[in-house]
């Protein structure tokens, strides 16, 4: 009986020595730091505009002074993925020349007034401008300040065609409107 004590004990003793073998030192660490990184690449300034086909403002009697109509949404996308990003949505317009029987008739840029209207806008501040009078020079229509990463702004500009009492001949009248953002 004493030989299984004496066993017993042995073993014990080895657990315990073992156990000290084991044992982590008073200066291992309890927690460690990784660094991690990524890179974001940036990407370009776009505008989408309405289309791509036609936008009809409606059908109007000659004798009326003017014709108005909304000419869709118009979507700057700014994905440069600047800190402060800025930039300039401009509009210009060709005349809006008559074909059927007012064919060989304009109406002359100057006529089509544009309106930006309400504009809807993701991590950018912006300023719409009217423009009382288009012409085939881009001319200012929102401009945005204080722009942060991806940024977007959507506005519905609204048309304003003032006929002049010379050009009201029955016909169909058609332009074309630019925009253009830098």
């Amino acid at each position: 009986m004493r030989r299984s004590s004496l066993a017993v004990a042995a073993g014990a003793t080895a657990i315990v020595a073992a156990g000290l073998a084991i044992t982590p030192p008073a200066t291992a660490a309890t927690s460690g730091t990784t660094s991690v990184t990524f890179t974001l690449t940036g990407g370009t300034l776009d505008i989408a505009v309405p289309g791509p086909t036609e936008v009809n403002l409606g059908s109007f009697a000659v004798t009326t002074p003017t014709v108005s109509g909304p000419l869709g949404n118009v979507t700057v996308t700014d994905s440069r993925g600047l800190a402060s990003a800025t930039w300039i949505a401009s509009v210009a317009s060709s005349a809006l020349a008559g074909s059927g029987a007012a064919a060989g008739v304009t109406i002359p840029a100057s006529a089509i007034a544009y309106a930006p209207g309400t504009i809807t806008a993701s991590n950018v501040s912006t300023t719409g401008s009217d423009v009382a009078a288009l012409s085939g020079t881009a001319q200012t229509a929102v401009t945005a300040t204080a722009g942060t990463g991806l940024n977007t702004a959507t506005w519905n500009p609204t048309l304003t065609v003032t006929i002049p009492p010379a050009s009201a001949v029955a016909g169909t009248f058609t332009a074309t409107v630019t925009h253009s953002v830098a």
